[in-house]
């Protein structure tokens, strides 16, 4: 009764310091715990919480909960008498999203879509993902925006993972440092990063309710390890907790992963936020250290308040919180009077996304160097939807309010290429018509769904026999996409239709029975199913979803002006069949409408309970054999591996000489020479396989990469690539620690995961302990 009492005085006291005292201390000026004692309990409210104050959580699912900024994602409360600014947060990851236009002017607010992040990562080019992230912060400081929502990091545990297309990597190296890239390029400009989704959002069903199941070793090797490399490289403004639970608790509740880890462990600064909506219970997420709730509900202030007068969450855990946010804010355009132009430069950062998109590119098949395209190329006939309507990004969050898009069939005029027109006319006339027939998307939150797309128009023979007759050659582009909500259908998204199957050999039969040759265009979101058909074609190139200049950069690298570089980020498997964590995964074919109505009022308002698997629950009973670490342990055949990817050119490496200072660090150095006729880039990929002795091991990890400068035939330079000690390093759940173990190390020089004959080299390392941890994400106890 004491301790209420006292409190009571406290917050009264504080209130009447605020009505009458006419010095107030100014942020920026006074000390920042000077700041927050001059708060009253209801301003200390208005900073932990989001600005949008809404009664319900549908409201601003994904559109715009922000005045400042319309369309932004959303703003913090601010408190002008003492010189707290409202700031503005925006999504997302392939560029700002806000609203194109706005009431009362004519100006538009374009922003450029990026290649999603899967294109970055398929770059392997660090500085590459700097210079886009550059071109991003620019435009979120130049549209008065203070933080991106974004980069994601999360880990592409599932090729059927519906957001796989806004993360980098299977891999936590390489996702982690491309996230890193991007995240210091981003707040080169004097604006924030918000990473994400912190931590294991692998799956969109359910997500807001899903438990996910594992072990501590598997959470830190494989799903936290990209967050920690970004923490320590690149110290983003904010994290963005994850929507699902870790074992039994939500993950903005969970003070072990938001405080003892993030903070304590990885030396994190700033501040940590809610996804939208996120979590369940308002003071166990203040407990936690989840610093700001997004974007607001007036139930968690009244929860808040209650528990704080009830001396049920005390006031020193509410005064952490918010000094972390106003340290956040101090560093934002809008704390420092920066007023936003509203005129970036659109045209620049077109040539960025368009040189990004045209390295991220991986050319997964090229018989008889059909690419590049001959000078005598120049008649094409372009089959697919996709080629006409291209898919520049996916849906949800990481799309971009563009405006325009540059399809195929452009790129291809733009590049000299003269296009068959009666094909055109036929894809003109059916995109439309098959679109105006697609069934509604529904109301509320399933407006916001992936759209199916529509499926591939019927060729007839005649046409077929015209166009092989009247054109050089012919390309087929095969679309797919996904977003938030939904994981993609093995069905119609990983494996290919039978209008799809049915157009690729038809136009294939039809114009090699001519003599003429066929490329396929990949424009897809992941992975799909490529076994049954890869035969038919005479090349592949993936483009994924290469952002507004996607028809250009695309062209870029068909007519040779571009030499293809890029890597496979995930391995692509033969089937569906051969992923190894297909039953600790949903099935999206089997979600009924009743399932993701329950989703939805999870989301809206409730989290959901239930024993359902893969819904309710997800075990990720694969541990770290996560992707290629375990298609190389069990000798698993794919149909492309990781670090995949061909060239115009050729290039010779020489073997690695390796050497090992005296704190265990391992210095990898090679020789790249181009050996072939035209100018390209070359990826290094280091592998390492341990002694595999104290703790099971995969068979190689991926421990280093580097990408070349461009090479002009005959060419060579030196790459020098450090793995640190500590990289080598296991975690030993049973000592709660980190530790190499001792013995002889195989480094591999490999074109990629599955190389058979890698260039290899031997070293040796002493056993050690590179840290000793709390124990963290424990199973839980019931």
């Amino acid at each position: 009764m004491l301790k209420k009492t006292l409190l009571l005085s406290a917050i009264a006291a504080t209130c009447c310091m605020s009505v009458n005292g006419q010095n107030y201390p100014k942020l920026g000026v006074d000390p920042i715990d000077k700041v927050i004692d001059a708060m009253t309990l209801d301003e200390k409210l208005d900073m932990v919480i989001g600005a949008a104050g809404v009664e319900t959580d549908a409201s601003a699912t994904v559109g715009s909960s922000a005045e400042l900024v319309p369309g932004a994602a959303g703003q913090l409360n601010a408190i002008p008498r003492l010189g707290i600014p409202a700031i503005v947060v925006a999504d997302g990851p392939a560029g700002v999203r806000i609203n194109p236009t706005r009431e009362g002017t004519k100006q538009t607010f374009y922003c450029t879509h990026f290649p999603v992040a899967t294109v970055v990562s398929s770059t392997w080019n660090t500085e590459l993902a700097n210079q886009i992230g550059k071109a991003m912060g620019d435009e979120t400081r130049h549209y008065g925006v203070d933080v991106l929502l974004a980069p994601a990091t999360n880990i592409m545990r599932n090729p059927l993972n519906g957001r796989n297309f806004e993360y980098y990597s299977e891999d936590p190296l390489l996702a982690g440092k491309i996230c890193a890239a991007v995240v210091n390029g981003v707040q080169s400009n004097g604006v924030g990063t918000s990473v994400k989704h912190f931590a294991l959002n692998n799956q969109e069903t359910n997500r807001t309710s899903n438990n996910v199941i594992g072990s501590p070793r598997t959470f830190r090797e494989i799903y936290l390890k990209p967050f920690e490399i970004v923490v320590k490289e690149a110290q983003p403004w904010t994290i963005m907790t994850s929507y699902n639970k870790i074992n039994g608790t939500m993950t903005s509740e969970r003070a072990d992963l938001v405080t003892e880890i993030l903070r304590h462990e990885w030396g994190f600064k700033g501040m940590v936020m809610t996804d939208w909506f996120g979590g369940q219970y308002a003071a166990a997420q203040m407990q936690a250290g989840n610093d700001l709730l997004m974007p607001g509900k007036k139930t968690q202030r009244d929860e808040l308040k209650k528990a704080i007068i009830n001396g049920h969450l005390s006031m020193e855990i509410i005064d952490r919180n918010i000094r972390h946010i106003l340290q956040c804010i101090m560093m934002t355009p809008a704390f420092k009077g920066l007023k936003a132009d509203n005129n970036p430069d659109l045209k620049a950062h077109a040539v960025v996304t368009r040189n990004a998109a045209t390295e991220g590119m991986v050319l997964l098949k090229n018989d008889g160097n059909v690419l590049p395209l001959e000078g005598s190329a120049k008649k094409v006939a372009v089959f697919g939807r996709t080629a006409y309507d291209f898919i520049a990004g996916g849906t949800g969050s990481g799309d971009v309010n563009h405006a325009y898009v540059i399809s195929l069939t452009e790129g291809l005029k733009n590049a000299g290429m003269k296009i068959d027109k009666s094909v055109q006319k036929a894809y003109e006339k059916y995109i439309p018509a098959a679109k105006a027939a697609m069934p509604d998307a529904g109301e509320g939150l399933r407006k916001f769904m992936p759209k199916d797309l529509i499926d591939e128009m019927q060729i007839s023979d005649d046409m077929l026999d015209k166009a092989a007759k009247g054109n050089d050659m012919a390309i087929i582009t095969i679309g797919k996409t996904s977003g938030e909500f939904l994981d993609r259908k093995l069905s119609n998204n990983f494996n290919l239709t039978q209008a799809e199957q049915n157009m690729i050999s038809g136009v294939c039969d039809a114009f090699h029975k001519a003599g003429k040759k066929v490329v396929v265009i990949l424009n897809v979101c992941g992975p799909i199913e490529t076994a049954s058909w890869t035969s038919k074609p005479d090349a592949i190139l993936n483009v994924w979803l290469p952002g507004q200049e996607g028809g250009n950069s695309v062209a870029d690298v068909l007519t040779g002006k571009e030499c293809p570089s890029g890597r496979l980020p995930m391995t692509w498997p033969l089937t569906y069949n051969d992923v190894n964590n297909k039953a600790d995964f949903p099935m999206p074919d089997e979600i009924s409408d009743e399932m993701i109505d329950k989703a939805i009022t999870g989301f809206a308002d409730k989290r959901t309970t239930g024993t359902t698997r893969n819904f309710d629950y997800t075990e990720y009973n694969e541990g770290v054999y996560v992707g290629y670490r375990y298609y190389t342990t069990k000798n698993v055949n794919v149909a492309y591996p990781f670090g995949y990817g061909l060239s115009y050119t050729t290039f010779e490496k020489s073997a690695p000489e390796t050497n090992v200072n005296a704190d265990g660090d391992i210095t990898v150095k090679v020789n790249v020479k181009n050996v072939g006729k035209t100018a390209g880039k070359e990826v290094v990929e280091v592998y390492v396989s341990a002694p595999g002795k104290d703790m099971d091991k995969p068979a190689r990890e991926l421990k280093g990469f580097a990408k070349t400068r461009k090479l002009a035939p005959g060419e060579t330079q030196t790459v020098e690539i450090t793995i640190p000690y500590e990289s080598l390093a296991s975690f030993n759940e049973k000592d709660s620690r980190w530790q190499v173990e001792g013995g002889e190390y195989k480094v591999m020089v490999a074109d990629n995961a599955a190389d058979a004959a890698p260039l290899t080299a031997t070293v040796s390392e002493k056993a050690g302990v590179t840290e000793t941890v709390r124990p963290c994400l424990l199973p839980e106890m019931k």
